[in-house]
């Protein structure tokens, strides 16, 4: 007998492409003896085009490209995955592989908890929180992260207040900074300002993707990654560090240019490893985390830690930080996937516990 997994790919986001090859990624990592697979493929404008079952993992990002017949609304297709649950003799799970807004941002988790579907993945509250990087700052605040200065606004106050803004920015914070979408992953808009002009074009193009933006003050430190695995009690991957030779780790570093190492593990002095996985574990519990996370650090010349921020669904190919950074501590990446299955079942058992009534 087999479980049904559902592969949720795509999403009307910048980052689209990098949510295609998670999902080609994931397809030859599921084992098809024991798993039957469904793909639902959302397309840059939206619309949810479930696919018939998938007879072995994807070749190309291109076949998981689900033709043109489909629907454009969330709600049939809800009623769509409902049905076909239910006829699956096993328990469903469903991947959700997205990123950015639409995906990552706890709208979809959202419906699959109506569905009262288990799905892999942070739930709700931490996928919403861990999107918004203004959210997310003032929670790790909260409980006394270290982190570097910051200011943030939303367009409308852009449009009638840009000269206090200058003003607030360039009084809080010194050059360079960095000026990011709130609500985006992936580096996606992420621009280097060094002066009040090269600001004012980096506003710009952050406001192109999401209406509000956050700037922070750049960091003369190394770029420290840490994968987190669990519910209630995650457990810490070995550290990795990238180094990058463009001026920061934009979006063609990552996933273009080819000019990035990552160097696992990273050899950075012991007391600031167990810092991290302090601090790592607090961000992952102040969010409430469930699954995966990867905690993003700096780490100055004078072995100070700054969180810079988690990523509640980090990239998954197999070279992505993420998963080298499980499979140094010795995990596979086929091992990880099935490990999220297991949490996400466990979270889901979890919750049918509870009481939904008064009684």
């Amino acid at each position: 007998m087999k479980n049904r997994i559902f592969l949720l790919y795509g999403g009307k986001s910048a980052e689209h492409d990098v949510s295609l090859s998670t999902a080609r990624a994931v397809s030859h990592a599921l084992d098809f003896s024991k798993y039957d697979v469904t793909p639902v493929f959302i397309t840059p404008q939206g619309e949810w085009r479930p696919g018939p079952l998938l007879a072995g993992p994807a070749e190309q990002v291109t076949d998981l490209l689900i033709g043109e017949a489909g629907t454009s609304a969330p709600a049939r297709l809800a009623d769509g995955i409902g049905a076909l649950a239910d006829e699956a003799p096993g328990q469903p799970v469903v991947i959700p592989l997205l990123h950015g807004p639409n995906g990552e941002d706890g709208t979809v988790q959202g419906l699959l908890e109506v569905m009262d579907l288990p799905y892999v993945g942070n739930g709700v509250l931490a996928s919403a929180a861990g999107m918004d990087k203004v959210v997310m700052k003032q929670l790790f605040g909260s409980v006394g992260l270290n982190q570097v200065p910051f200011v943030h606004f939303i367009r409308s106050e852009w449009e009638s207040d840009r000269d206090v803004i200058l003003a607030k920015v360039e009084a809080r914070l010194s050059w360079p900074v960095f000026v990011k979408p709130a609500n985006l992953g992936s580096s996606v808009g992420i621009s280097r300002a060094t002066d009040r002009v090269s600001l004012i074009r980096a506003i710009g193009e952050a406001l192109r993707y999401d209406r509000k933006v956050i700037i922070e003050q750049g960091v003369d430190g190394r770029e420290i990654e840490m994968g987190l695995l669990g519910n209630d009690d995650p457990k810490c991957s070995v550290i990795g560090e990238i180094s990058s030779a463009s001026e920061f780790y934009d979006y063609e570093s990552k996933y273009q240019d080819g000019n990035t190492v990552l160097t696992i593990p990273a050899e950075i002095p012991e007391p600031a490893v167990t810092e991290m996985e302090r601090m790592a574990k607090a961000a992952f519990k102040v969010l409430d985390c469930s699954g995966l996370v990867r905690a993003d650090f700096f780490l100055t010349k004078d072995n100070e830690v700054l969180i810079n921020e988690v990523n509640t669904m980090p990239g998954f190919t197999p070279t992505s930080m993420f998963p080298l950074l499980w499979q140094h501590t010795g995990m596979t990446y086929p091992e990880l996937i099935e490990e999220l299955i297991r949490l996400a079942l466990e979270r889901h058992a979890e919750k049918q516990s509870l009481n939904t009534d008064r009684n």
